[in-house]
């Protein structure tokens, strides 16, 4: 019973589609990432070279240089949330490039942290519109997987120009010090490094954290100096208001007070060191973290970039597990998903995949029925899967390209609000870390029901190709105009001038739709944490698989022998 029976899965590239198709879905993808690849670049430069000279003439370092210095070498961090406010100008002439902060997961002494810093050359590290957010969905983050959490505090407030954007309102800035709160509360490390600016609300972010260590140039005020000067007319600095004389040595407000950034970050590194190790390697035993049999770089011209184009989805498992070794879970029931069991970086983690092409109707053996729809059985199957999964602690994949739900009267008759219903119940009340990725289509309550945003996956990631919408442009512009079309949604009128403005009008509209399905609108939108290169998706996911493992003793991790999974193999075995 305690065998995970892994097999085999996946073909080579060769076996699965031609040269010619293979490098043509690669090449359209390539365009495509390497416009990620600039605009990552563009947001990693800040507001340029200008502001990164002004922090160097100042003897510090810029955010992303710091964490350079702190996570381990020969390792890379895992940006979230860096197209947040992308395109977004304010004032009419200002970015934000990511916001102003940069978040990511990184590696430090060996363990995985949430790293969230100010990007001090965007405006001294202010708060923009929806940077209060994208603080506080990382520290949600690091709270749901109970990772360290440093902060590397650089920040001079609110940017006042657009405070009625970031000040008010249940997610505003106040509701970061909730969430350092509840971090604290549920025991998760927090440390906190101030170099320099540290103003408003940047003053009390770094309080509550357990060890808060200041370099000469910081100061950590309520109100800074020029503030102070106009309501009291005193003259005086923001140091001798609060810098590490007066928060170290007097208030208490901070530990240790330390020369410049590069020892403030050998401090954070060594603090880290006093934490318990990561239990991954534990529950990974003996098995190392082994590549897929079939190379994950293969992903770029496997999948198709045109959503309208199928595929087999086990050569995208077989992509992202170790050794392409897979343990599929009721492959009898509901052809359209498929769901099971496989290692990334040697943990296992449970996979649920939206089949593509035609699938079989079991209501009429005789006939065919599209994938990427969540029909009574596939519904049934992963919301069985995901409670197993659940019980047994295994982290879950949601790998979606999904136009929905089934729709019509023998969908109503069979009940498929309430399948839907128990499935979006189970994804609510899991405990257990759950990620999702949006490989294309991400469509109407199906994005839902497989654990898309609303429903608190850990994190979600998209690819470049990805579309995330209730449905498609035309679809939507045949709605809009379904008064003037006729049941083979052909125009009724005969009058030419009316005509043309219908046909301006629907393609209007499904211009607009269609651009409201660019993936970087929804990352601009926190409507998706992060968009990442085919190529990059197994080491992602073998990282926050990871992550999921590090922590003991604050959820349920049972070991293979007594999973829950093994006896609803044997329970669903032929079972039609």
């Amino acid at each position: 019973m305690s065998h995970v029976p892994l097999v085999p899965i996946g073909s080579a590239r060769d076996q699965v589609t031609d040269e010619s198709t293979f490098r043509e879905h690669r090449e359209a993808l390539g365009e495509r990432e390497a416009k990620l690849r600039a605009k990552r670049a563009e947001v990693a430069r800040g507001w340029g070279d200008k502001y990164v000279d002004r922090v160097h003439a100042k003897g510090k370092l810029t955010a992303r240089e710091r964490i350079g210095q702190l996570i381990d070498p020969d390792t890379r961090i895992f940006e979230v949330g860096t197209f947040v406010n992308d395109g977004e100008i304010f004032g009419g002439k200002l970015s934000s490039p990511g916001a102003g902060v940069v978040t990511a997961f990184c590696q430090v002494e060996g363990r995985w942290c949430m790293v969230i810093a100010n990007d001090n050359t965007v405006a001294s590290g202010s708060w923009w519109p929806r940077t209060p957010e994208k603080i506080e969905r990382a520290q949600q983050m690091a709270l749901r997987l109970r990772l360290p959490t440093v902060y590397l505090v650089d920040c001079s407030g609110l940017f006042l120009p657009e405070q009625s954007k970031a000040f008010p309102g249940a997610r505003g800035a106040g509701h970061i010090f909730k969430m350092n709160a509840l971090l604290s509360a549920q025991g998760v490390p927090q440390i906190a490094g101030v170099f320099g600016d540290c103003i408003a609300g940047g003053g009390y972010m770094p309080i509550i954290s357990d060890r808060v260590y200041m370099t000469e140039q910081a100061y950590m005020v309520i109100a800074g100096a020029a503030l102070i000067k106009g309501a009291k007319s005193m003259k005086i600095t923001s140091l001798d208001i609060g810098g590490p004389e007066v928060h170290v040595h007097h208030s208490g407000c901070a530990d240790v007070r330390v020369p410049n950034d590069e020892v403030l970050i050998q401090c954070i590194r060594r603090e880290l060191t006093r934490l318990p190790s990561s239990a991954a390697p534990y529950y990974r035993g003996d098995v190392g973290s082994i590549d897929p049999a079939h190379p994950t770089h293969e992903l770029a011209g496997l999948l198709p970039p045109d959503h309208r184009e199928s595929y087999d989805a086990k050569q995208i498992l077989a992509r992202l597990c170790d050794q392409s070794l897979f343990w599929e879970v009721m492959p009898e029931v509901g052809e359209e998903m498929i769901c099971g069991v496989g290692r990334v970086g040697g943990l296992y983690a449970g996979f649920i995949i939206n089949r593509q092409g035609l699938v079989g109707d079991p209501e009429h053996p005789e006939a065919k029925r599209p994938g990427s729809i969540l029909y009574r059985g596939g519904i049934a199957k992963i919301a069985e899967f995901s409670r197993a999964c659940n019980a047994d602690g295994i982290p879950l994949v949601w790998l979606q390209d999904i136009s929905g739900f089934d729709i019509g009267a023998e969908a109503e008759r069979q009940g498929l609000l309430a399948y839907g219903s128990s499935l979006i119940y189970t994804n609510s009340t899991n405990d257990v870390p759950m990620f999702t990725v949006l490989l294309r289509k991400a469509a109407g309550a199906g994005y839902y029901a497989m654990s898309g945003m609303p429903y608190d996956p850990v994190v979600q990631l998209s690819t470049t190709v990805s579309r995330l919408s209730v449905m498609e442009g035309r679809t939507l512009a045949i709605a809009t105009y379904n008064t003037k079309l006729d049941d083979n949604f052909e125009i009724i009128s005969d009058d030419p001038e009316e005509r043309q403005k219908i046909v301006d009008g629907m393609q209007a509209v499904e211009e607009r739709i269609e651009a409201d399905m660019d993936p970087y609108v929804a990352a601009r939108q926190m409507d998706t944490d992060e968009i990442v290169e085919l190529g990059e998706l197994r080491a992602y996911l073998a990282a926050l698989v990871e992550m999921s493992y590090q922590g003991i003793g604050y959820r349920r991790i049972k070991n293979p022998r007594i999973w829950s999974l093994h006896d609803l193999a044997v329970l669903t075995r032929g079972v039609r």
